[in-house]
């Protein structure tokens, strides 16, 4: 871990001495690589799905995992966008002239060396390495177990396509840890003189365990325990789409919905609708006694929601349903269980949603639109390096910018301070 580190922080200082052509250069080429050898990466992310399968893993959990052409097409789309997105490296942030003449320039640069330590969706290999080499930072990626061969596959294609495309490439800018060792992962964020960040992204267990035996600073991209309320002047038909879509499309995904609440003024009409699409897609429902006392006996195998449910990020096809009094009901409902990560109101009452949007204490908040949009290829970002829940620094997807520190550079003709 201590070699690995110092490859990586020798490879930063190299990084920064990139063009923002050379890089662009680089992220193409990487590009076309994953797509070009697209059978080869599917036959490698095919060990870690027959491997997961029978372990027993969850189908939510083989679908994160899960690489097929469009997937691999997608990671290959994402870097031509970073490539695309202008070099977040050397913007002038302030400049300013002090009264004795010295200018002061305020300019972003490269963090310098990132750790990423991520589970099960092996795209976030191709995400965070495009990522962090535009915006000059070298990274070392330690995906879980479970994608060890898909991880290794794709980082493997990309370095080669890197290096034969630009000869000054460095050569540990990117770089996969091998082990699935946890006691790696603790020696290598105690090397606080190479390592500059960690970002964990992942379950619950996962983020605490980092958190807590790092040494080096640490950005959360903590669970994604995110609602919607459907509010008593909502418009219930689209209020059912946004919902769908949330839960359903891709519950294994931190931005898919785990608690649904709805205002009582319509829980009566809106509830049994909206149950049966639900059960018809074969959600499985953990309700409050409100909810229960509405769908009995028109919806069977109804469980009752316990106090875990309220905080649980289930990543399946799971849904917790409470009944509340009011948009100040939900709000604080979202501000005690939820994770801060994403939420969303649906109501045609501007002064609700207004409230809503500013009272809840998340790092997205959304009027009548799905929470599955917090995603930095949605943003415009081209990639996400993960979604931050942190309220310190960034927050919510991160993309290149938020890959970037800055320092002062001092300019003057001989001032001294008396």
């Amino acid at each position: 871990m201590t070699e690995l580190a110092k490859q990586s922080k020798a490879a930063s200082r190299q990084l920064a001495k990139l063009s923002t052509a050379d890089k662009n250069t680089c992220l193409l080429a990487m590009a076309e690589a994953l797509e070009r050898h697209g059978p080869k990466i599917k036959e490698a992310n095919l060990k870690d799905m027959v491997a997961c399968a029978e372990s027993g893993l969850s189908a939510a959990m083989l679908d994160r995992l899960r690489l097929d052409e469009k997937r691999i097409t997608t990671m290959a789309r994402g870097l031509r966008e970073v490539a695309a997105l202008p070099d977040p490296v050397g913007r002038m942030l302030d400049e300013r002239i002090r009264p004795n003449g010295l200018k002061l320039q305020k300019i972003s640069t490269p963090i310098g060396v990132v750790v990423i330590i991520y589970e099960s969706r092996p795209n976030v290999t191709a995400d965070a390495a495009s990522l962090c080499f535009k915006s000059g930072n070298a990274t070392i990626l330690r995906g879980g177990k479970e994608a060890i061969h898909s991880n290794q596959a794709i980082a493997q294609v990309m370095l080669t396509a890197a290096k034969q495309s630009l000869s000054t490439f460095p050569e540990h800018a990117i770089q996969v840890v091998q082990t699935t060792d946890r006691d790696a992962i603790k020696e290598l964020l105690s090397l606080t003189q190479y390592i500059d960040l960690c970002m964990p992204r992942g379950g619950e267990g996962l983020i605490r365990a980092v958190a807590e035996n790092s040494k080096v600073p640490v950005i959360k991209h903590y669970k994604g325990v995110c609602h919607v309320y459907v509010d008593g002047e909502a418009d219930l038909k689209m209020a059912g789409e946004i919902i769908l879509n949330a839960k359903v499309q891709r519950p294994g995904v931190c931005n898919a919905i785990e608690t649904l609440l709805v205002d009582r003024s319509i829980a009566p009409k809106f509830l049994p609708l909206m149950a049966q699409k639900l059960v018809e897609k074969k959600v499985e429902l953990r309700v409050d006694d409100a909810t229960r006392a509405i769908l009995t006996p028109s919806i069977s195998n109804l469980k009752s929601a316990t106090e875990d449910d309220w905080y649980a990020e289930y990543m399946d096809l799971i849904l917790a349903v409470r009944v509340v009094d009011g948009v100040t009901q939900a709000i604080d409902h979202i501000n005690h269980y939820g994770s801060a990560h994403s939420d969303s109101i649906v109501t045609g009452n501007e002064q609700r949603a207004r409230q809503f949007l500013a009272e809840t204490d998340s790092a997205t908040v959304y009027w009548n639109a799905s929470t599955r949009f917090t995603d930095g290829g949605e943003f415009g970002m081209g990639a996400e390096i993960g979604i931050s829940t942190d309220k310190i620094g960034a927050r919510g997807p991160m993309g290149l910018e938020e890959l970037t520190t800055y320092k002062w550079l001092g300019i003057g003709n001989g001032q001294v301070r008396n």
